[in-house]
């Protein structure tokens, strides 16, 4: 089976798309690098033991998509490409809505004009919004806080959409929680533009000395210590994750929707403990006022996804802080060194 993985170069793409490979899949890569590095498909080779294909182009180009699909036998597709801070997006909500909701309608169409209709989709946690009761059930109701969520809900819709329309397309949305970690050998891993917008990367480049201190965003919600709770699950559990997706998609027609965490909540403070015992090393932090839109407490139920695709997770919590900083250590100025 042939895979195609829009955002492939990215964080969670690049460790799907070994996943792939390890799993004996044949993987074509598509990326405008926006938000990745080209040496990312340096590494993958490296890893891999053999060039993996790409097309740079962009998700929204109609034009290079068509092409695509007519010189390439695909018989699937992983869908990550997608801009995906959430501040930035309220910021930024035409380019957000742009980006993500028109261009999963032009790959769509692409799709639709070569009869590939077999699709996983790379959701959010943030679907669930604010209202809901932890922990989340793929059965709660969806909205959102911010133009980034809203996007994972609308493309949902779209998705849900199609598949009511034609019983031949087989869609899975996988609603994520919090990716943290990295390949074990450390070549590949995390990489933001600019000042992290998620705790990980912030920690480690801490850690690395290339930020002062971490800002902890409010210690007076109603948990453990006062601190936000998330879900935080292994970018490599995440990438199996999506091996089975395409396994039950090759079983299954229609469209289903799974979480992907841990079930398990820690807390902002937890993760910084965590990764200060198993790494050794200590990261000074200072308490700010929360940021508009997070909620105290998010993880996961993830008997569905046990239940219907055999997933469950492998790595450890220790795991994940000790290969994100080994990730971050071998390299320090990311992949440009």
């Amino acid at each position: 089976m042939k895979v195609l993985v829009t955002g492939g170069a990215g964080y969670i793409g690049s460790h799907t798309v070994l996943t792939l490979k390890s799993a004996g899949y044949d993987v074509l890569i598509y990326d405008n690098f926006s938000n990745s590095s080209q040496a990312v498909l340096e590494r993958l080779e490296e890893l891999s033991g053999e060039a993996i294909p790409f097309v740079e182009g962009d998700i929204r180009d109609q034009e290079r998509l068509d092409d695509l699909f007519q010189q390439h036998s695909i018989d699937s597709v992983i869908h990550f490409a997608g801009l995906k801070a959430v501040g930035e997006s309220v910021l930024k909500p035409i380019e957000y809505y742009d980006n993500n909701v028109s261009g999963t309608v032009t790959l769509l169409k692409a799709m639709k004009k070569a009869g590939v209709k077999n699709i996983v989709f790379s959701s959010s946690a943030t679907v669930y919004g604010s209202n809901n009761q932890v922990p989340f059930t793929e059965g709660m109701p969806t909205s959102a806080t911010n133009p980034y969520g809203y996007s994972k809900v609308m493309i949902e819709q779209i998705l849900s959409d199609v598949a009511k329309s034609d019983p031949e397309w087989t869609i899975t949305l996988l609603r994520y929680f919090n990716p943290i970690g990295a390949h074990k050998s450390g070549r590949i891993g995390e990489l933001p533009n600019g000042v992290p917008n998620n705790l990980m990367p912030y920690i480690t480049q801490v850690a690395v000395g290339k930020l002062d201190h971490l800002r902890v965003f409010g210690n007076d919600y109603d948990t453990v210590d006062g601190t936000g709770v998330r879900d935080y699950i292994h970018v490599l559990d995440l990438a199996r994750g999506h091996v089975k997706a395409l396994q039950k998609n090759a079983a299954v027609k229609g469209v289903k929707t799974y979480n992907l965490g841990t079930g398990e909540g820690v807390s902002v403070l937890q993760l910084v403990q965590a990764f200060e015992k198993y790494n050794d090393i200590k990261i000074p932090y200072e308490i700010v006022e929360r940021r508009d839109g997070d909620i105290a407490t998010c993880y996961a139920s993830c008997e569905k996804a046990q239940r219907e695709l055999g997933f469950t997770t492998e790595e450890s919590l220790k795991d994940m802080v000790v290969d994100s900083w080994r990730w971050q250590k071998q390299n320090p100025k990311g992949y440009e060194q």
